[in-house]
């Protein structure tokens, strides 16, 4: 039995995986979010702890039996926060998160610093990143920066209270603007440039590799037996990717999270700057990736659930029975509720509602958010292709993942708007953690090929010719918005 940990932005996802590759039991606890300030988001690390301990005493009390057969663990990730600790491992202050805005200043300073950054990271210097918050904190909190002897990733800040190291994995540590992703190594020159040293940085290993073994007092006060493995692990979308199975270059996903993202497995370190695109180390040993990351998708669906007062299951059924004739009046959304990444680069950048009629309703406006989302993506797909060459027509299928795919009616405007086939694939909310649960099975000795198959697909979602037509006019319209909107953002 393998679980699997997924730390989300929102919550706490647990899974039990077994030797036959069944889900046995998933269990989920919140975690709450701080914004102290307009453009700023902060989690208290000891809250990804307490709400490991709620997940894990609701599993425990699911599934006694497998609980108890558990060999190994997987974690799984928001990328790119940054928790520092101090020199006996105090956490210092609260976790800057990837949806943070606050270090766009920091950006341009690192890029000049070093200006191969790009070339060496694959990446674009963006506010989320790891790297620009330390350089924040260095000339807004330099006294905390002073006390900082070791910086972790969210993850591995929860793996070094469940084991005692300081690991971290290469598709995470891909997302801090630190490593050379090529060499898959620490860049000395990108942390000098930070203040920082190989000394302040975990060790690092491949997402399947066994880097250490649960805590004997902890595995013994969880009713596990001694010498549980921890895996490596990986990023979120690293492991979503394991997932689904996507482990050879061309396979991938579109992922409805609290975040969205487009994912392309690569057998190759492929930068593609130009327009926002990522290049991370993949969780898995000797692939990489390319992603194009919007920073709103789901979370963007949720605020307007909580503004309207209805519940996201009753908005998705309204959209589901909206009339394509009603959808063509609808408002257009701008979704930058938190800024954006992939194509604009842009912190500063803000939701928008444009069109809007008092005939509208709540209906109107959750199919805006959706289709804006989808826009999203689509700017996304758009610039990985130009950047590979390809074109519109040439997208395979792709599964579809994240709390968000639970929704038909999203799904089918997203493979109408990409203009490819989604497969939503069983336990798609869930992908995360199955993935870090996998990750787990392999560092205990299971063979990547078989831990790293499809799923079973629970639905399949083709493009509608005339929803086609209808989201092609209007991605238009989405395209033309935004720059004629920069000068007032």
């Amino acid at each position: 039995m393998y679980l699997g940990i997924d730390l989300g932005t929102s919550g706490v996802k647990l899974l039990l995986l077994g030797e036959d590759q069944q889900v046995h039991a998933v269990a989920d606890a919140p975690v709450p979010l701080q914004r102290p300030q307009p453009g700023w988001s902060e989690q208290h690390p000891a809250d990804w702890l307490a709400a490991t301990e709620a997940a894990v005493a609701q599993l425990r009390a699911q599934a006694p039996e497998a609980w108890a057969r558990v060999r190994g663990v997987g974690l799984s990730g928001h990328m790119h926060g940054a928790v520092v600790l101090g020199e006996a491992g105090e956490v210092l202050r609260p976790a800057i998160l990837w949806n943070d805005g606050r270090a766009a200043a920091e950006c341009t300073a690192l890029e000049q610093a070093v200006p191969a950054s790009s070339q060496i990271t694959g990446n674009l210097a963006m506010p989320g990143f790891t790297a620009p918050k330390l350089l924040w904190l260095r000339t807004h909190e330099p006294e905390v920066f002073a006390r900082t002897r070791t910086v972790l990733l969210p993850k591995d800040w929860l793996r070094l209270q469940l084991t005692g190291d300081a690991v971290s994995d290469m598709s995470d540590a891909a997302g801090t603007l630190w490593l050379d992703v090529a060499r898959r190594d620490w860049s000395d020159t990108l942390l000098a440039a930070c203040g920082l040293t190989r000394a302040h940085m975990p060790r690092l290993a491949e997402g399947s590799d066994a880097t250490g073994v649960l805590r004997a007092d902890l595995a013994a006060r969880w009713g596990l037996p001694a010498g549980v493995v921890m895996a490596g692990g990986g990023g979120d979308n690293a492991a979503s990717a394991v997932g689904v199975g996507a482990r050879q270059a061309g396979q991938g996903f579109v992922s409805l999270g609290t975040s969205g993202v487009v994912f392309r497995v690569s057998d190759r370190f492929a930068p593609a700057t130009e327009s926002a695109v990522h290049a991370f180390a993949h969780a898995l040993p000797s692939r990489w990736h390319q992603m194009a990351v919007m920073l709103s998708a789901a979370s963007a669906f949720g605020w307007l659930a909580r503004i309207t007062g209805q519940s996201e299951a009753q908005l998705s059924a309204a959209v589901q029975g909206m009339a394509l004739a009603r959808h063509a009046q609808a408002p257009i959304f701008l979704p930058y509720l938190s800024g954006e990444r992939t194509p604009h680069n842009n912190a500063a950048a803000t939701g928008v509602f444009m069109g809007l009629r008092a005939e509208h309703d709540a209906t109107d406006m959750a199919c805006a958010v959706m289709e804006g989302v989808g826009f999203g993506l689509m700017d996304g797909l758009q610039a990985m292709q130009a950047a590979a060459g390809g074109d519109a027509g040439s997208v395979a299928p792709l599964a579809l993942v994240g709390g968000g795919a639970r929704s038909n009616a999203w799904a089918q405007m997203l493979a109408s708007g990409l203009g490819c086939v989604l497969e939503r694939p069983e336990g798609a909310h869930a992908a995360a953690a199955l993935g870090a649960a996998r990750l787990a099975a392999m560092a205990c000795g299971g063979d990547e090929a078989l831990w790293c198959q499809g799923l079973p697909g629970e639905a399949r979602f083709n493009p509608q010719p005339a929803q086609q037509a209808l989201l092609q006019e209007r991605h238009a319209r989405f395209k033309a918005l935004y720059p004629a909107l920069l000068p007032h953002f």
